[in-house]
Formats: structure tokens, C-alpha cells, sequence
């Protein structure tokens, strides 16, 4: 009972899905969850964002990229969340072509 304990994968719940906002520090990205809350009196739907540290030890996010992050134990004073996966990498950014003069 217990191999199959052991092999069988860890279903992760209290997972959100956001997409980097900041990647500027080491094994630290910033993540934006974006959800609806509904007004107590009068019922109306608002948009609001949370903002979470998370722990991203090979530093694999970059900022625009959509990512899933489940809670974990703290790591600092601001961070308690780490990085499942990356799910969809930002485009890249156009680059802009100099023309040559001839």
C-alpha cells in the first residue's frame, strides 16, 4: 500500500492561476491573480487583482508569462507561494530592424 502511496502523484489544491508581473529578483517573480468578487449589497460583480511573491528557484518565469503557483510553507517574510509550472511563455518582443543606408 504504501508504493502506491508513494508513486501515485500529489493532487495540489488551492492552486491560482496569474501571470507574472516583476521577474527582477533572484528565484523570486511577482504574479498577478486577477478574480470577481461580488458586491454584499448590491450584488454587482467587481474585478479585482492580488499580487503574490513566488518561489521560483530556476528562475524559468519571465514577466507576461502565465504561470500556476500553489501555497507552500514560508519561505521569507513576504513569500509563501511557489511555482507549479509555466503554462504559455509571453511572445517575444518585436525587435526593430535598422534600415541600411546605401
Amino acid at each position: 500500500m504504501t508504493e502506491q502511496a508513494s508513486t501515485a502523484k500529489r493532487i495540489l489544491t488551492g492552486t491560482k492561476i496569474g501571470v507574472v508581473v516583476s521577474d527582477k529578483r533572484d528565484k523570486t517573480c511577482t504574479v498577478a491573480v486577477d478574480f470577481q468578487q461580488k458586491h454584499a449589497k448590491y450584488g454587482k460583480y467587481l474585478h479585482r487583482q492580488a499580487k503574490f511573491q513566488v518561489h521560483d528557484p530556476e528562475n524559468l518565469c519571465g514577466e507576461g508569462d502565465r504561470v500556476e503557483i500553489t501555497g507552500c510553507r514560508p519561505i521569507s517574510k513576504t513569500k509563501s507561494w511557489r511555482l507549479v509550472k509555466v503554462l504559455e511563455k509571453a511572445p517575444a518582443p518585436l525587435e526593430h530592424k535598422e534600415e541600411a543606408t546605401a
